[in-house]
């Protein structure tokens, strides 16, 4: 439960904020860092981040996509064009307006997605090898408490606030 802003901060809590404050930073630039080393073209990462937000939520209009993901929609046009060409994403006419289209994940795409999934799960099980069952389950729970507080934390209808426990 998030501490209500009536409580006193200790300076044991204090501190201890402080160091998840450099934490989150260094975890992103290692995230950043890990994503660079497992594919050699960066493009075709980014790319593939792309499906995840279309399989869970299914089919979306170019344009809302780049809003999930944060992305200039000039970007988000060429890693789209990228993955269509590889035969990951088709386009489909939107039900809604004829003259809208929407894109979904194909068959590949969703092999695609297992294979990013599977290479990620077994590095984060390389790396935990050496950590006790409860120390991995700890980190899991109590990491997804964080992210969904922060996620609560923000504006109301932002397009960027993924689902609860979301995993792209």
């Amino acid at each position: 439960m998030p501490s209500s802003p009536a409580e006193p901060v200790t300076a044991d809590r204090s501190a201890q904020l402080r160091t998840l404050g450099e934490q989150l930073p260094r975890f992103v630039r290692l995230v950043h860092a890990l994503k660079n080393t497992q594919v050699a073209d960066g493009r075709e990462r980014a790319a593939l981040v792309l499906l995840f937000p279309l399989e869970r939520l299914g089919p979306l209009r170019q344009s809302a996509l780049a809003e999930q993901v944060h992305a200039d929609p000039s970007t988000v046009s060429r890693h789209v064009a990228a993955l269509i060409e590889r035969g990951l994403v088709q386009r489909v006419a939107d039900e809604t307006d004829g003259r809208a289209s929407r894109l979904v994940v194909t068959d590949a795409g969703r092999e695609a997605l297992r294979s990013v999934r599977a290479e990620r799960e077994a590095h984060l099980a390389r790396v935990t090898a050496g950590w006790p069952p409860g120390e991995l389950a700890d980190l899991t729970r109590l990491l997804g408490r964080l992210l969904d507080d922060i996620a609560a934390s923000l504006p109301p209808g932002d397009p960027a606030v993924p689902c609860p426990r979301e995993t792209p």
